[in-house]
């Protein structure tokens, strides 16, 4: 992935400084390409837990419970019955029989919305869309000072919270890096206003199609059910974060020597002259072109958030307005049909391996109701949390989504993993599927920043010449403050009843 990063850009003093402002024709492979390893390793993981699954069959009797006209499970009414257990052949073949059962219609949606947008997503990043916007806005502040780092943060914590992007952003690391070094910052305030924003806007989910938007899909309700509580957060850890960041710079501008990177970053301001970009014809072009794209894209937002008939069709409506207007801009930057294809079908095929593990994560809910033991979990679960308080049961689910985090990185493959058992006991305890929602959000995005194991952490840190025990140091105080604001939102949902 380095490799793919240095083909990409330039390498000087130890940071790529990105000085290309035209859109790059030749193939690429996409950012967020999936590396064999980690999808063997959590391919390996969902395959265990499938066949655990299935062994159940073989050890505990098959039950299940009435059901309401919504398919709620009504408490009270379990039925258990005799032990049978599914055959190893059925076992091996759910992966491709999930596409046919009953969820089948929205696993294929899912997918299909997931390959599209991961394939647009690699034509913006590959004709510059999201760069020109940056670059545009960083030129007009950049003798704004201080207040430039928390407008930064904002314009990439947005951009995850909305539309769902995390590594195409990373990509413009080293240019946010350039900038903030020109305005006498160091790298870690770079890092932060781009890494950190980019990776918190992902998890303080607004609207993300790849968390919200599956996970509201999934569980029948609109994108935009219960969105007040999810822009409070997102506006809490926006807050927190520029303050972090603000106390940070005030102490380096205090004293310079106090900045964590002061002897690297001496060495890469001598080689800033004339490497920040200034605006070119093609620029502009790009930056007005693909702002009526995300203006568009706004809207669209906008309408599926307020006009309640079309708020049940958001992942259709929205993977068809990426896909035309990223289309139809893409070749009105690039004039070349060809690599605005090109460039669609490699982001996309870099999504097939998420699709393959969600494909096997749907598995398991089918396996478990074919070997007639679902209803039996459940019921177990339940009489577990029978007469505790939806406080406990919320936290503990938090838990459960941060434990599976690290082993499966994928978004969408936990949500269709953990949301068949979660949804149903939520609801037997009143806990609604908002704060399910809320609370998959919360524990699966702040680890991306934490983990070593994170292939887009290592890639950043890798970029900015930042040794992970470093970031570690300046960050953990960070993780730890938006750990316990996550937990009080939580408790807080459950005592207003959200």
């Amino acid at each position: 992935m380095i490799q793919q990063l240095r083909t990409c850009n330039k390498k000087r003093g130890g940071l790529f400084i990105i000085t290309q402002t035209k859109p790059v024709v030749k193939k690429e492979k996409a950012f967020a390409n999936i590396s064999a390893r980690s999808f063997i390793t959590v391919a390996a993981v969902l395959l265990l837990i499938l066949f655990f699954c299935a062994s159940l069959s073989y050890f505990i009797p098959q039950g299940s419970f009435e059901r309401d006209s919504n398919d709620n499970i009504i408490l009270g009414t379990y039925q258990e019955s005799g032990i049978k257990g599914i055959s190893f052949l059925r076992v091996l073949t759910a992966p491709v029989r999930v596409f046919g059962s009953a969820d089948g219609v929205t696993i294929i949606m899912i997918s299909i919305f997931l390959l599209v947008m991961s394939g647009i997503f690699n034509l913006l990043e590959k004709t510059g869309g999201v760069k020109s916007i940056i670059m545009y806005i960083m030129n007009r502040l950049r003798d704004k000072g201080g207040p430039v780092v928390c407008i930064t943060v904002l314009i990439f914590m947005l951009f995850g919270s909305l539309f769902g992007m995390f590594e195409e952003l990373v990509t413009l690391l080293p240019l946010i890096i350039v900038f903030m070094l020109s305005m006498n910052m160091d790298t870690m305030v770079g890092l932060g206003a781009c890494l950190l924003a980019a990776c918190f806007g992902f998890c303080t989910a607004i609207t993300n199609p790849f968390s919200v938007g599956t996970a509201a899909q999934y569980a029948d309700i609109p994108t935009s059910s219960g969105v007040w509580l999810r822009i409070v957060f997102f506006v809490i850890t926006y807050i927190v974060l520029c303050w972090f960041l603000m106390i940070y710079l005030k102490k380096i501008e205090k004293d310079p020597k106090a900045s964590l990177t002061y002897e690297q970053d001496q060495k890469r301001r001598e080689n800033l002259s004339g490497e920040f970009e200034s605006e070119s014809v093609d620029q502009n072009k790009i930056f007005g072109v693909y702002s009526w794209f995300f203006i568009i894209q706004a809207v669209v937002l906008l309408a599926i958030a307020c006009i309640r008939e079309i708020s049940g069709f958001a992942i259709p409506i929205l993977a068809a307005s990426f896909l035309i207007a990223g289309i139809v801009c893409g070749f009105i930057v690039s004039k070349k049909l060809g690599s605005v294809i090109s460039y669609f079908l490699q982001g996309a095929a870099a999504m097939i391996p998420a699709v393959i593990m969600i494909a096997i994560a749907s598995s398991v809910k089918l396996v478990m109701e074919e070997g007639g033991i679902i209803d039996t979990v459940l019921n177990y679960v339940i009489n577990i949390l029978d007469g505790k308080s939806p406080f406990v049961a919320i936290i503990l689910i938090f838990f459960l989504i941060l434990f599976l985090q690290l082993f499966i990185g994928s978004a969408s493959a936990k949500i269709f993993l953990v949301m068949p058992i979660i949804l149903p006991i939520t609801n037997a305890l009143g806990i609604s599927p908002q704060l399910v929602i809320l609370t998959y959000c919360m524990a699966d995005g702040f680890t991306d920043v934490i983990l070593p194991t994170n292939p887009v952490l290592l890639i950043g840190l890798s970029m900015a010449n930042v040794s992970y025990f470093k970031w570690l140091k300046w960050t953990w105080k960070l993780q730890l403050l938006l750990f316990g604001i996550s937990l009080f939102l939580l408790l807080f949902g459950v005592w207003i009843g959200y």
